[in-house]
């Protein structure tokens, strides 16, 4: 026999692994011939690898060389094998070809890569994992492992395209790699160049379309099912037996929730809103909707959870607001904690408690991190040159100035950090800076400031980051932006601010002065918590027995993963720092941004007033979750979705199940005779729950919404195929199938509707109702599917749960929500009350010295020139003063042509 394989063709690694495995069974000579050699003599076109047999055959398929050398070696064939090999040429060919072509032809990295096979390789991690077997196909290595060895190889090669949270994948990867007879493949084929290697082969292939549409769809997936062994088959109806009694214990409800020694005591935060807005979609999903979804999934797992937000009140965009709306501070706090507060409650989202940063626990808790940080030596004192408005008459906070980014040119930077290249900034560094209230130019001044001495305390970041990152449930985007932060070297970061809202510096000489709002907001989960129990170090000094989770968008990252966990880590009080920090990216609004003042978006407060129920907009939020990259709210896609994964699949069903029992049963769930069908149905649910579990365990949110759905479409395709309504008037028999059939299937609607809880708690309690599922089960989700309505369980009235969204209505919200609210008139406080009283009057004051100017000007006869920059200068004050009373605009009157 002869083999024939290439240098950077990627079919040769699994022919020669194979090869290798079979040494010494027959005689085989391997030639390394070029890529445009043609071997096979009936085709027109090369192709290698090509297996010449000594019959004069050839073999010139990978997996058919690689079953070759196999069955030579004594292999015998399996059907579990053959569907691997069906899965491999199917789906993950054209997802690893997608994902190598942009990596080596393209030059692109990162996610942009890795999205095409992120659902294969989570596939194959879920495959292995629930099987626990060390292979695809049992105990031993077999054809199906070194042909997707092969396969993956080039790309996983590299540990930045082996995502750590699929630890099963990782594990039987390095396992085979690490045989003699694939590294020696990889010798041969990659000839140490690692995927560059495949470069020429690579150019030569057509540029794939299809995954880059993909990565970005909100589309559901399509589902397959997964192969059953009989022993999964056994153990599903085992469980499904059992029923009610292999229910535990309720745990008893605490109040306040504290951690109990011996339990899993988790801790979540949502990343605390800045009290002067109204939040928008975006804010919901990417922090209190995501930590509600994990907060509501941890209570179903009886884990002793407590789950805490509130409203950051501090800082410059409070003192701004008020001045706006001509209130203090303090009652502009009180005004939108009420709104941010009225906001999640519509939204259903279960905190334990939702406190406020301005309160007496939040400066003693402060000033304590701070004095301990001071003695231990992690303060420093420096002259910072800060900008400030001279028409304000007042220091800018740093988000109050805007400007051109000094790194990347964008053109709306923030003074703190650009939201287009994440790059922190000072803002004396911003080019062409502007203050945002009143848009003059401020001047640059000095003032004595306390900064965090970041560079004193990056060892210990690092060491405490080696331990909690492997294993940790981090994001990806957060492990990259802590990872830049630390490449780039940490430098001393500025910890108070020229402001008299905040909290107050406890030191000599910076009594004027309050801590800058960066330092002392993350401070405030624990002041809240100290609000809600005066056993709060019970979580935050605990780090032995509570698990903290902190939900955010990546803008928040730096400030959770790096700031606070130094602060913490500086203060030496065993404070509790983050296990898992879950960020998502951005959410944007159709084909642009939320913008209250320009009328675009749906923001929270809005939301109510669409006739839309709350559980809809959670469901469409959580399902186009932007967690690999950002995504997009669409009127369309929301209608699609609604109408079709609700209306049409999970209601259809659910509304069918119970409606079957009250129909034909009178009520009363049928006795359940099960066929080996049905048992696999069994299993299947079950191998689904599971999965649900194993995602949300690893806060892949979005994903686990997909579990719900899928096996609401299999529980529509076993009704569909089973036809209870017809089976009903049939022979005896018949009327036992589909009593089997509705059993089934109204148990599968009592499973999904705990299931669905922490996605849209309300129509889970309504199905509940409607089924009268036992309380019992109603509070806890195993990782079995159990009969918890058994034979001759009576349910309620059964109604449907979902309405149809129709195209007009869909439409005139659209319209409404894209500019429209903007153009509604103010009312008087909105029109009147744009600047505080102080502001119009230097700005009159401004105006009268201008006047006086140009009057002067033009009673000299000076340059005509010059008395029009002055005059325009005139104009601009006078056009602010106007904004400013909140006076309409005048137009300019043009002469009249005599």
């Amino acid at each position: 026999m002869r083999l024939f394989v290439s240098e950077g063709a990627p079919g040769s690694l699994p022919v020669l692994a194979a090869a290798g495995r079979a040494q010494g069974r027959a005689e085989l000579l391997v030639s390394t011939i070029g890529p445009e050699e043609c071997v096979v003599p009936f085709l027109t076109q090369p192709k290698v690898p090509v297996l010449q047999l000594d019959s004069g055959n050839y073999l010139f398929s990978t997996s058919a060389i690689c079953r070759y050398f196999f069955l030579l070696s004594g292999w015998e064939q399996d059907d579990l094998t053959n569907q691997w090999l069906e899965w491999e040429a199917t789906e993950l060919q054209p997802a690893l070809s997608a994902a190598l072509y942009y990596l080596v032809v393209q030059g692109k990295k990162g996610e942009d890569v890795l999205d095409p096979v992120r659902r294969a390789l989570t596939h194959i991690d879920h495959s292995l994992s629930r099987r626990s077997c060390p292979f695809l196909a049992g105990d031993t290595e077999s054809l199906a492992d070194i042909v997707l060895w092969g396969a993956l190889y080039p790309l996983l090669q590299d540990p930045a395209y082996l995502p750590e949270e699929l630890g099963a994948l990782h594990s039987w990867f390095q396992t085979l790699s690490s045989q003699e007879p694939c590294q020696r493949a990889v010798e041969t084929v990659l000839k140490q160049q690692g995927v560059l290697a495949l470069r020429p082969y690579l150019q030569k292939q057509p540029q794939p379309g299809s995954f880059e549409g993909r990565a970005v769809s909100n589309e559901p997936e399509e589902e397959e099912l997964a192969t059953l062994s009989e022993e999964e088959i056994a153990m599903a109806v085992t469980a499904w037996e059992k029923g009610l009694g292999s229910l535990p214990p309720l745990r008893p409800q605490q109040n306040p929730v504290l951690p109990v020694a011996g339990e899993r005591n988790v801790l979540i935060t949502s990343a605390l809103p800045y009290v002067n807005n109204v939040p928008h979609l975006g804010n919901i999903i990417g922090c209190v909707l995501s930590a509600d979804v994990f907060a509501r999934y941890s209570r179903l797992r009886q884990w002793n959870t407590l789950y805490l937000c509130g409203t950051d009140e501090y800082g410059t965009a409070t003192e701004t607001k008020a001045m706006e709306e001509g209130l203090t501070p303090q009652e502009i706090c009180d005004k939108y904690h009420a709104i941010h507060a009225d906001i999640y409650r519509w939204f259903n989202i279960s905190f334990d408690i939702f406190g406020r940063t301005t309160t007496p626990q939040q400066t003693k808790i402060t000033q304590d991190i701070f004095q301990r940080l001071l003695t231990r030596g992690f303060v420093l004192q420096d002259t910072v040159e800060q900008l400030r408005c001279e028409r304000c008459a007042r220091f800018l906070a740093d988000r109050f100035v805007e400007g051109v980014c000094p790194f990347c040119g964008y053109e709306e930077a923030r003074g703190d950090q650009c939201d287009k290249c994440g790059k922190l900034i000072n803002a004396i560094e911003l080019k062409k800076p502007q203050c945002k209230v009143c848009r003059s130019c401020p001047v640059v001044k000095s003032s004595q400031h306390l900064f965090l001495d970041l560079p004193k305390l990056e060892k210990r970041l690092e060491e405490w980051l080696g331990k909690i990152l492997p294993g940790s449930d981090w994001t990806p985007n957060a492990r990259f932006i802590i990872r830049s932060w630390l490449r780039d070297g940490l430098k001393p970061r500025c910890i108070t601010r020229d402001l008299k809202w905040g909290t107050p510096v406890p030191l000599e000489g910076f009594e004027d002065k309050v801590f800058y709002v960066w330092f002392d907001a993350t401070i405030g989960y624990l002041s809240i918590t100290a609000n809600y129990t005066d056993q709060w170090e019970r979580w935050w000094k605990n780090p032995e027995q509570v698990n903290l989770y902190q939900f955010m968008a990546k803008d928040n990252v730096p400030f959770h993963g790096l700031v606070f966990p130094c602060s913490a880590l500086g203060a030496e009080d065993n404070y509790t720092l983050v296990s898992h920090l879950i960020a998502t990216e951005y959410l944007n609004y159709e084909d642009g941004k939320f913008s209250k003042s320009r009328g675009v978006g749906v923001f929270g407060d809005m939301a109510q007033d669409t006739g839309i129920p709350a559980d809809i907009w959670r469901f469409y939020l959580l399902y186009i979750r932007p967690e690999g990259q950002d995504s997009a709210f669409s009127w369309t896609d929301m209608l699609l979705k609604n109408n079709s994964e609700l209306l049409n699949n999970l209601g259809n069903f659910i509304n069918r199940g119970g409606m079957f029992v009250s129909k034909f049963f009178g009520g009363y769930v049928p006795e359940m005779v099960l066929t080996s069908d049905d048992r696999r149905l069994l299993a299947h649910v079950t191998l689904e729950l599971q999965h649900y579990h194993q995602l949300l365990e690893k806060v892949r949110i979005r994903e686990a919404l997909r579990s719900i759905l899928t096996i609401s479409r299999h529980g529509n395709q076993y009704i569909q195929v089973n036809e209870p309504w017809k089976r009903i008037k049939g022979s005896e028999a018949d009327r036992q199938r589909a009593g089997t059939v509705t059993g089934l299937a109204v148990n599968i609607a009592a499973l999904l509707s705990v299931m669905l809880q922490p996605y849209m708690p309300t129509v889970s309690a309504t199905i509940q109702a409607q089924l009268q599922v036992p309380p019992p089960a109603c509070s806890i989700l195993l990782t079995n599917f159990l009969c918890t309505l058994p034979a001759g369980h009576q349910i309620g009235t059964v109604s449907p749960l979902f309405q149809k969204l129709e195209n007009d209505q869909i439409e005139s919200l659209r319209q409404r929500f894209g500019g429209g609210q903007a153009k509604t008139p103010p009312t008087p406080a909105e029109s009147m009350a744009t600047a505080a009283p102080q502001q119009i009057q230097v700005l009159m004051d401004e105006v009268t010295k201008q006047g006086n100017i140009v009057q002067e000007l033009k009673a000299q006869k000076a340059d005509k020139n010059q008395v029009a920059a002055e005059v325009a200068k005139l104009l601009d004050l006078k056009k602010q003063l106007a904004l400013a009373e909140g006076k309409p605009l005048e137009t300019p009157k043009g002469k009249k042509k005599k």
